[in-house]
């Protein structure tokens, strides 16, 4: 196999991956959950739920082969669903909702003691679009060393999201809150135009093998 897919498989992994875990949407929750804690247990929440969401992302890309056979889950099967997951993600992001998850006064306080693992780690950070892009990445593989740039750009992005959540406060400062949204919509139309690849390269191969087409 010669670069130039390479570089492609690795550039639409990297896309995918980074507007599904979306770093730069984390921050506005992290903050507002972490606005009463010291610097110190503020960068102790971070790298616990970078940690958190790196296990389980691997976990299901490692595992996720096993799971279809086990299940006798499709590879097409899936793509068509994560393709309606990551379209309706990205019309939410269209739309500049800055969070996933919304959380009340008594949500808060009741994941106050342990909110670097839920919620910040999941669903935040690795939520099921995340998880479904890491199992159709991995899919997707045909060799050692794309699975090795999965692997690759999952533990980058994690690296990615937990220096941002590092610098949380000087981010949000920094691009403000407009910056957000336009980001967000940006990434939001990106994880749509996926969300339409996806979906077609599943159905596709369905209708073919429905009506017998070659």
């Amino acid at each position: 196999m010669n670069a130039s897919p390479i570089f492609e498989f690795a550039l639409l992994g990297f896309i995918s991956m980074f507007t599904m875990i979306n770093p730069i949407g984390v921050i506005p929750v992290y903050t507002a959950m972490t606005a009463k804690l010291s610097p110190h247990e503020s960068h102790r929440v971070a790298r616990k739920a970078s940690l958190t969401a790196l296990f389980i992302l691997l976990a299901f890309a490692l595992t996720g082969q096993w799971i279809f056979r086990f299940f006798s889950i499709s590879v097409n099967s899936l793509r068509v669903v994560g393709g309606v997951i990551f379209f309706l993600m990205g019309y939410e992001m269209l739309q500049a909702h800055l969070s996933r998850t919304q959380f009340d006064d008594e949500t808060n306080h009741e994941y106050i003691n342990d909110i670097s693992i839920t919620p910040l780690g999941i669903p935040i950070i690795c939520g099921p679009g995340a998880i479904t892009t890491s199992i159709l990445l991995m899919n997707e593989s045909t060799s050692p060393l794309e699975s090795g740039i999965v692997i690759g750009i999952i533990v980058l992005i994690i690296a990615l999201t937990y220096f941002l959540l590092l610098g949380a406060k000087q981010v949000t400062h920094l691009i403000g809150e407009n910056g957000n949204k336009v980001m967000l919509r940006l990434m939001g139309l990106i994880v749509m135009v996926i969300a339409v690849e996806f979906f077609f390269s599943g159905l596709t191969p369905i209708i073919r093998e429905i009506f017998r087409i070659q």
